[in-house]
């Protein structure tokens, strides 16, 4: 029988989601598995509804976890709660997927056996293809101690009976294993993914100078949030300003983008790096101008928020080094 598979995630984190399903899709071809996360719901269809019926009904459930995930009262407190009450019950298998570092271990999915192996997170595999085929490792043996007993829900027998009859109406016989189509990403969708990744880098840049402050001594720093478009960052070594920054968003008369600069500006004409927002055929990422001008690898210098992220901060606090120091 065919076990359905939902996602429960931060649409931040699209573009990760989108990669584990990517990497799902034998399953999907061998008809083991069946898919669903809330970008599938049509026009018209009630949002909380449909969710809730795949909560309540699918086999398997993917908590997609990251600190946008914990931090979502609607991932948190209603599809991860109502998730592992399934779990408990024995109806549902529930599967963490570390997507980015965060502290996980304590919410009520901490128990359980994480995927890629030992948790680490998804984003910090040297090898982000070897992570995610750790993913589909968990889902397969997951679905596997699902067969004795997984039935098709209710949510899954039309997809079930449409793919069969599909299948019956094509002829037998080879048949290329190149099926996949080119992902079309509109100027909308690169505007959003800007936005996202913006505030991604400002939620990432106040909490990392909390921490960084709190284990360090003499440490100090300020983060300051301008305007819907820029925010400011300050380090302190001793009450002594060592580091500035802004961080804001580009507009398109120089090339729009992310750009980052060494100190405090009220300033949209220069910057020091500049990330820019591309796609390739599946997915959308940042590109830096230095990465991208430094290495002939442009594969290597694709960066997802996060990695943009800690590129940032590390212009930040890289004078505070002890190279920097002596």
């Amino acid at each position: 029988m065919v076990a359905s598979v939902f996602f429960s995630y931060s649409h931040v984190d699209e573009a990760l989601r989108d990669l584990v399903e990517t990497q799902l899709a034998l399953l999907k071809r061998q008809g083991i598995i069946e898919t669903w996360h809330d970008r599938r719901i049509g026009a018209g269809e009630e949002f909380a509804g449909a969710i809730e019926q795949h909560v309540e009904t699918d086999d398997v459930i993917l908590l997609l976890v990251s600190a946008d995930f914990i931090a979502s009262d609607y991932c948190y407190d209603i599809e991860m709660k109502r998730a592992m009450e399934r779990h408990e019950a024995g109806e549902a298998i529930v599967i963490p997927v570390i997507l980015r570092a965060c502290d996980w271990h304590g919410a009520p999915f901490g128990k359980l056996n994480a995927t890629p192996l030992n948790g680490t997170p998804i984003t910090q595999y040297p090898d982000r293809d070897q992570a995610l085929l750790e993913v589909t490792k968990a889902v397969r043996g997951a679905v596997a101690r699902l067969a004795p007993k997984v039935s098709p829900s209710i949510a899954t027998r039309h997809v079930i009976a449409e793919a069969e009859a599909a299948r019956s109406s094509l002829p037998a016989g080879p048949r290329s294993s190149n099926l996949a189509l080119v992902k079309v990403f509109t100027e909308r969708d690169k505007d959003r993914f800007q936005r996202d990744s913006f505030e991604y880098l400002a939620r990432f840049f106040e909490n990392s100078l909390g921490e960084f402050a709190a284990r360090n001594d003499g440490i100090e720093g300020d983060f300051r949030r301008i305007d819907a478009d820029r925010f400011a960052a300050v380090v302190y070594k001793q009450g002594q300003a060592v580091s500035r920054c802004t961080v804001f968003l580009g507009d398109r008369t120089f090339a729009g983008g992310i750009a980052y600069s060494a100190s405090e500006t009220s300033a949209s004409n220069g910057y020091n790096e500049l990330l820019s927002v591309e796609a390739d055929d599946q997915s959308m990422f940042l590109r830096s101008m230095g990465m991208a001008a430094m290495s002939g690898n442009r594969d290597a210098a694709k960066l997802t928020q996060e990695g943009a992220a800690e590129l940032y901060w590390g212009m930040l606090i890289e004078r505070l080094q002890p190279s920097r120091w002596g």
